[in-house]
């Protein structure tokens, strides 16, 4: 299970540089595996700071994405910086903020992280925040970042 934040300040959102394979040198929120002993918040509240070394405050469930093919949940918290103090993490080679209306979704590391994002984007421009479920399901041979690598199904939010 890979747990993270979509973690916002004002109109932007929090994306990192991935200093680590796979997709290496592409743009992904906070998140990584859950680890024994910690909730789903937690672990998110845990990898945003060892990636971002950014101290966040949980405000709410976002989604719940389904990757069957290579057997992975993603569990997606929205939530806001506490300061503007944030870095690179150990996992991370940069960190910025980033305009909802400039995330760079063609350099965007995997295609959970393109869905998350883009859900995130209509929710702030309807100017209400859902929470969603759905299933990504991937094409044998795609690369985590392939934009046209997976269809989006069964998608459900409130």
């Amino acid at each position: 299970m890979v747990v993270g934040c979509v973690v916002a300040h004002e109109d932007k959102v929090l994306l990192c540089r991935r200093s680590i394979e796979p997709s290496y040198g592409l743009w992904t929120l906070p998140a990584g595996y859950l680890e024994l002993g910690e909730s789903a918040a937690e672990g998110a509240v845990r990898e945003t700071w060892e990636e971002a070394i950014a101290a966040v405050d949980i405000e709410a469930p976002f989604a719940l994405l389904d990757i069957p093919r290579i057997g992975l949940s993603y569990i997606l918290f929205r939530a806001k910086l506490r300061t503007l103090d944030f870095s690179p993490g150990i996992e991370s080679l940069d960190c910025a903020l980033f305009h909802i209306d400039d995330i760079p979704f063609d350099q965007v590391a995997f295609s959970s992280v393109t869905v998350a994002l883009q859900l995130y984007v209509e929710d702030y421009k309807a100017g209400r925040f859902k929470v969603h479920h759905g299933v990504l399901d991937k094409r044998m041979g795609s690369s985590p970042s392939d934009p046209s690598g997976y269809t989006f199904r069964d998608h459900i939010s409130n």
